[in-house]
């Protein structure tokens, strides 16, 4: 039986840009694994009932049905354990440690960057749903929340780190990228779908990074399709 990724797409049914969803479809990428996606707005709820859960990414594997981004990934280890995406309990601290910088550093900057760009691409039927739900957890309109020069500056101090692991090494994980490269690496594809923002420059040892994990898998990120890609998005 085919895998499955359900997985959500935006004004177009090729536009993904969910970075959690992203962090996966690079992990089968790693991994070899043949699957097809399926597309999901954030108001199809209940095509996940049968995953009793109501976000993506859902794996459907066979009989598995496998919820959240950091445990689909140690279920491709455990059940797939040829090219290891975790490895030892070391390594997979260490990409722990990443899934949680990825979404509460380097996300939030982003976040506040792209945020109406975010809004432009998403459905129009998810568009009440995707406001009402962010502005309660911003506790704020979007347009108050949209700063993209605090969003550049919260997102440069928030790199810090991860320009110190890149000046040594081509790879967080080191010389070639395992799951810490793709938990971080999850929220710029977001960003790269969504927006034409200039996130960091061109003499940014994160950006020649970016430009490394863009190619991976036979140029898996960069051949995605993006919002400047849509004719007529941005008369949405």
């Amino acid at each position: 039986m085919t895998r499955r990724l359900y997985d959500l797409c935006g004004i177009d049914e090729g536009l993904r840009f969910s970075p959690f969803c992203w962090r996966v479809k690079y992990a089968l990428a790693h991994k070899g694994l043949d699957y097809e996606t399926q597309p999901w707005h954030f108001t199809d709820k209940e095509q996940l009932a049968f995953a009793n859960h109501d976000k993506v990414p859902v794996l459907v594997d066979g009989d598995e049905v496998v919820t959240e981004s950091y445990e689909i990934l140690r279920y491709l280890d455990r059940v797939y354990p040829d090219k290891p995406l975790l490895g030892d309990a070391q390594a997979e601290a260490r990409a722990r440690f990443f899934k949680f910088y990825a979404e509460r550093s380097l996300a939030p900057g982003m976040m506040r960057t792209i945020i109406m760009d975010l809004l432009n691409a998403v459905h129009p039927k998810d568009r009440d749903y995707f406001r009402e739900t962010r502005e309660k957890r911003f506790g704020r309109t979007l347009e108050e929340f949209h700063s993209p020069a605090k969003g550049l500056s919260q997102l440069d101090q928030a790199l810090e780190p991860l320009r110190g692991r890149l000046e040594e090494s081509d790879f967080i994980d080191g010389e070639a990228p395992a799951a810490a490269d793709y938990l971080a690496f999850g929220p710029f594809m977001w960003a790269r779908v969504v927006s034409t923002a200039d996130l960091v420059s061109n003499a940014d040892p994160v950006y020649a990074w970016v430009e490394r994990m863009l190619d991976l898998h036979d140029g898996l990120g960069r051949e995605a399709k993006r919002i400047v890609d849509i004719e007529g998005a941005y008369d949405q």
